[in-house]
């Protein structure tokens, strides 16, 4: 595979306390080996924390707290997963008007990320899969939910759990190089 250069492409990292923290390293570390420049963008100040499954890990600094992030900033936006974090976002004004401010770029969301994607209103039939739990949600709001490790819709990646990072990854390399066109 050709190597790809994602330099200048910007990425916006949308999180709160509890996310899934694998679930945001390994897309960041691969995202910025191809070059682009990944930042955590959270109603947190400061930093905020990452879960591995049901216990607390790892600190993380917020490089743009959220009241004062600008989504033409970014390039895309990249939700990770976790229980309590897209939780805590899709109930937090200032997170769902983000997300929604990113309707025509490309998103990744993984795991319990695309709960976050419902309250922007950005499912509506788009082809998509989730952690299990969230099926009736995102079908419920108007998606075609499959059960893949990955898959994309237009600019939109979403896979299913801490397995699929891979193919995770690989997916958004792609989309994001395919939006970089015009830099």
């Amino acid at each position: 595979m050709t190597q790809v250069n994602l330099k200048g492409f910007r990425v916006a990292m949308l999180v709160t306390n509890a996310f899934e923290q694998v679930e945001l390293e390994k897309p960041k570390e691969a995202l910025e080996k191809a070059g682009a420049t990944v930042q955590i963008v959270s109603p947190v100040n400061g930093t905020v924390k990452g879960w591995d499954h049901d216990k607390p890990k790892d600190d993380f600094k917020v490089d743009v707290p959220l009241a004062s992030a600008k989504p033409e900033d970014f390039d895309a936006l990249v939700l990770p997963g976790g229980v309590a974090n897209p939780d805590k976002l899709r109930i937090d004004e200032k997170a769902v008007q983000f997300a929604k401010s990113f309707a025509n770029k490309p998103i990744g969301a993984i795991c319990h990320g695309p709960w976050l994607l419902i309250n922007a209103e950005l499912v509506k039939n788009k082809k998509m899969t989730s952690y299990l739990s969230l099926k009736a949600d995102l079908t419920n709001a108007g998606a075609k939910w499959v059960d893949q490790e990955v898959v994309r819709d237009g600019k939109l990646v979403t896979s299913r759990k801490p397995d699929d990072i891979p193919a995770f990854n690989k997916a958004l390399i792609e989309l994001f190089a395919e939006n970089l066109k015009g830099h």
